[in-house]
């Protein structure tokens, strides 16, 4: 089954040529798209709050000619406490595939063991590997290469593992500044290392920025992390990507961002709405590209983009 789970193990092929036809897909967003997905129904299951990611599937299985039914967690047996695996078990006979933002990882591996068609990780605790996708084609676009070098800032989330994921294949120099005791996973940071990957880690902000080409940040608490979110802010205290930070990046250095973004906690406001942070619209849009190339990769085995 061509689930789609996680960016670990994918070659630099593969991700290429999902940029590529995400590319495509994006090119050929004014005239319509192929719809391949015609007679199909994706069921969207949102256990977590989304935007971006219900919003980008929803339009991207219209456009490719499908039907995308929304299943919030309150709306759903699932909050009522039924067991992920008989929701799996029916969704599966009603539905030609399954986007699932959740919470524990063991609950997406569930849902992929059980459905019996396509599962697309749209989020839980430890991974992000549509945003990723959207990251990348964002740089791409913005400095012509995905091969520059990176600083994230911040904690070492479920965002930053699919980063380590994404540095492993393409070979990646990746910094992540995270205070103690907001490491990413030790064994991920190992395997990206063994891959090819430079990955280093520091306590500074400043030390990752320096000479940068991307600096991206996430919110301090992210969803289910709420009762934490006091501890996390004194933990996080100058971690601000802020301009003072972006004198230490390349002058070519854009800023990126999964949003929703706190101002002035982990991203200034003049950063944001700036020049520097003009790639984060771009970033947001192009989930939505990104999805259809998803899409197509987990329902034909390949990603080619429109014909």
């Amino acid at each position: 089954m061509p689930h789609f789970l996680t960016l670990a193990g994918l070659s630099a092929r593969t991700l290429t040529e999902l940029l590529d036809a995400s590319a495509a897909y994006k090119r050929a967003r004014p005239h319509g798209a192929a719809p391949w997905l015609a007679g199909k129904h994706v069921a969207l299951v949102m256990e977590k709050a989304s935007t971006r990611t219900r919003v980008g599937f929803e339009v991207a299985v219209h456009e490719l000619g499908g039907h995308a039914t929304v299943i919030t967690g309150s709306g759903s047996q699932l909050a009522r406490g039924e067991p992920v695996e008989d929701t799996a078990r029916v969704l599966g006979r009603f539905c030609h595939g399954i986007v699932f933002r959740t919470f524990g990882d063991d609950r997406l591996q569930t849902m992929a063991t059980h459905a019996g068609v396509p599962v697309i990780n749209a989020l839980p605790d430890r991974e992000h590997p549509c945003q990723i996708l959207a990251d990348l084609l964002t740089v791409r676009e913005h400095l012509g290469t995905v091969d520059v070098r990176y600083a994230w800032i911040g904690a070492g989330n479920n965002v930053a593992v699919s980063w380590l994921h994404a540095a492993a294949a393409f070979g990646l120099t990746l910094t992540l500044a995270c205070p103690d005791g907001y490491h990413p996973d030790p064994d991920v940071v190992a395997d990206a290392r063994a891959a090819g990957a430079s990955i280093e880690i520091v306590a500074d902000p400043v030390a990752a920025a320096r000479g940068a080409d991307v600096l991206r940040t996430d919110v301090w608490a992210s969803m289910g992390q709420e009762e934490e979110a006091r501890a996390r802010a004194q933990a996080f205290a100058g971690y601000l990507v802020d301009d003072g930070l972006f004198l230490h990046a390349s002058g070519r250095a854009i800023a990126l961002h999964c949003l929703p973004a706190h101002r002035g906690e982990e991203i200034a406001a003049s950063v944001l709405d700036g020049p520097r942070g003009a790639a984060i619209w771009d970033q947001a849009e192009n989930r939505m590209h990104t999805h259809k190339a998803i899409l197509e990769l987990a329902f034909t085995g390949g990603a080619r983009g429109p014909a």
